[in-house]
């Protein structure tokens, strides 16, 4: 652990004339409206050699317990966001977050009794688990790192600038009344790292949105092993006296949990992964995953393999481990398959494929720390879904990793649909890296993969996961891939929606016109689109009703549900409704349904009833209305919210 510069906790002043003073009502008001900032701020100060586990649970306890014991007075340091400026209360519950978060850095010493954040923590604890945030990608793994090197000032003032942008005069007062007795010195080391502020509000350094995994399975069974022998032997002894037959439990002739048995050994031996020859692909009657080779400049690495598949078997505390929604994260049944070893950028990449999941393991080049596994799920896969898996992210750009029967890659704008795309470089199935979609700020453009095959070509979209999302255009039951000059133009203004399907393990994304309106006051014609996102585990469906005006560059999201059967190849019904001010500044309810729809009936602050599927209706600003269709056959149908 490295050495701090900061002095012991000065003991707290009396207050003056210019101190507000801050009551434990203001405090705990602040701490509870600005629990997840301080939590983050508290787990981005504290020392990484902690572990992320220690970690979390420790920045969830300094946060708790700084409170004021009564009434106090601090020096307000303001923040510059999120309505904290010049809130004494919330000034005052950051400083003792950061104090008490740079006091669990300093190393214990021997005359000294050590203050209470530097002990083992009594609570918060959950027995069992190891709670960790959820990964994020290559660069803020960087960040990371890069934030582990720097002493605990340092680090302090490097996360007060960026993600509580203070300006260094407020840093710099704020880090002496937290005790650090060389501001000077943090603010200079903190200079040194890169300035990438808008990664400390990435999910990977969010303490309140975790994941659990379980601990050391073994070692806590051989830890209560001694505790519970006497127990252990007593119970069993009575069982077998008190039972007739061979014996007293349902497992009959099953090995005991986690005992070494042929087949797990196997999963774990690097000369036992499968490796399918360069050409199977041509002669076999499956188009997917299984017929991968295996690629890259390391699949000779027998040591890169054995720790892929042990880190598989048993990712440690440090591991940065992410599933897709719906994917098993255990370890392989049996030997998996190799699709790719290799360098990508800055880290050691290898690819697995058991025939259910798609496994990622990636270390840093230079070491093994820092380690990510991530897995997504790809049972089903076809053609189209088995043509590409990502292989690294780094600074905004994507990297793929594509199948053997792809012959050209390229690089689109979604938003651009009259533009041409730009040809990627394919070096062993590999891609040169392209831009993602945007991640933050405003839309300006959505880049997807565009790949060519002797089938057609197809367009993939990165969603934050392992396999892109395919996507298509048409009616539910016979849609197609989104290629053609027209297809383009119909993705082209909802491009933008696909942002809020990133992280759920999406499969594909349909846009269906399901609709073409006619506007009042001679307006031109609107057009009525269905999103719809299938998942890999079949349930989580996404679906968008998006209206779209003649000449606007965007359509506006009319309606929104999930885990809905419509808009889909089961009931590819949809009705949905929005209200819409026209040039002559009047306002109109309008709503569409999906062809085979009869009637529309309007109740609720608009009363109306249309025959077919299209509806107009004069209305007030801010009006709601509840919308109600019946189908051809009688059947009636609810609109979207």
């Amino acid at each position: 652990m490295q050495s701090q510069d900061v002095a012991p906790r000065p003991a707290p002043a009396s207050g003056s004339a210019s101190d507000p003073v801050v009551d434990v009502e203001q405090a705990e008001a602040a701490l509870v409206e600005h629990y997840p900032r301080l939590v983050r701020l508290a787990y981005l100060v504290l020392p990484p050699g902690l572990g992320r586990n220690r970690r979390v649970l420790t920045a969830h306890a300094l946060t708790q317990r700084a409170l004021p014991r009564g009434r106090t007075a601090t020096p307000v340091i303001p923040a510059q966001s999120d309505g904290r400026e010049g809130d004494p209360g919330y000034a005052f519950v950051r400083l003792q977050v950061v104090r008490t978060a740079l006091e669990a850095g300093l190393p214990l010493r021997r005359k000294a009794w050590p203050k209470r954040s530097q002990l083992p923590l009594l609570l918060p604890q959950v027995w069992g688990l190891r709670l960790f945030p959820r990964s994020g990608g290559a660069d803020e793994l960087a960040l990371d790192q890069r934030l582990s090197a720097l002493t605990g000032p340092a680090r302090a003032a490097y996360v007060l600038r960026g993600l509580e942008k203070l300006p260094d005069s407020d840093v710099r007062g704020l880090l002496t009344a937290a005790g650090v007795t060389d501001v000077d010195a943090a603010l200079d080391e903190a200079d040194s790292a890169q300035a990438e502020y808008a990664l400390l509000d990435s999910p990977e350094f969010d303490p309140c949105s975790l994941q659990a995994r379980p601990t050391d399975l073994m070692r806590r069974r051989q830890h209560m092993k001694a505790a519970l022998a006497a127990a252990a032997a007593v119970a069993v002894c009575g069982a077998l006296l008190g039972m007739p037959g061979d014996g007293w439990g349902p497992d009959g002739a099953a090995a005991p949990p986690y005992a070494q048995n042929p087949s797990a050994r196997a999963a774990l031996d690097p000369a036992l992964l499968l490796k399918v020859p360069a050409a199977a692909w041509e002669s076999s009657a499956r188009t997917d995953f299984s017929v991968w080779p295996a690629r890259g400049d390391l699949t000779g690495d027998s040591a890169l393999l054995r720790r892929a598949l042990a880190v598989w078997a048993r990712p440690g505390e440090t591991v940065q481990v992410s599933a897709t929604p719906g994917t098993p994260s255990g370890g392989p049944s049996g030997p998996p398959q190799l699709l790719y070893a290799g360098t990508v950028d800055n880290a050691r990449v290898v690819i697995l494929y058991d025939g259910l999941r798609i496994v990622r393991y990636a270390e840093p080049r230079d070491n093994t720390k820092g380690a990510a596994l991530d897995f997504a799920r790809v049972d089903g896969a076809g053609r189209a879904e088995a043509s590409a898996v990502v292989l690294g992210r780094a600074d905004g750009n994507v990297r793929y990793l594509t199948a053997p029967w792809v012959t050209k890659a390229a690089d689109r704008d979604l938003l651009k649909p009259s533009s041409d795309a730009a040809d990627l470089a394919l070096t062993g199935g590999t891609t040169a890296p392209m831009a993602g979609p945007a991640q933050s700020g405003p839309c300006t453009s959505w880049n997807v993969l565009q790949l060519t095959d002797a089938s057609g070509t197809r367009l993939l979209t990165d969603l934050g996961e392992l396999v892109p999302a395919r996507l298509t255009t048409g009616r539910p039951g016979s849609v197609k891939d989104a290629s053609g000059a027209g297809a383009l133009r119909a993705w082209a203004p909802f491009a933008c929606s696909l942002g809020a399907m990133r992280s759920t393990g999406v499969r594909s994304v349909n846009a269906w016109t399901y609709a073409a309106q006619p506007l009042p006051d001679a307006n031109g014609t609107a057009d009525w689109v269905c999103t719809r996102a299938e998942t890999w585990q079949g349930g989580g469906e996404r679906v968008l009703a998006q209206f779209h005006t003649p000449g606007g560059k965007y359509g506006a999201v009319a309606a929104k549900a999930e885990n809905v059967p419509a808009c889909g190849a089961k009931d590819p019904q949809v009705l949905a409704g929005v209200l819409w001010k026209s040039g002559a500044g009047t306002w109109y309810l309008l709503a569409a349904g999906s062809r085979g729809t009869s009637s529309i009936n309007a109740s609720g602050g608009v009363r109306a009833t249309a025959n077919g599927n299209l509806l107009a209706a004069k209305a007030k600003q801010g009006t709601q209305a509840e919308l109600k269709g019946t189908l051809e056959d009688g059947r009636a149908v609810s609109g979207l919210r």
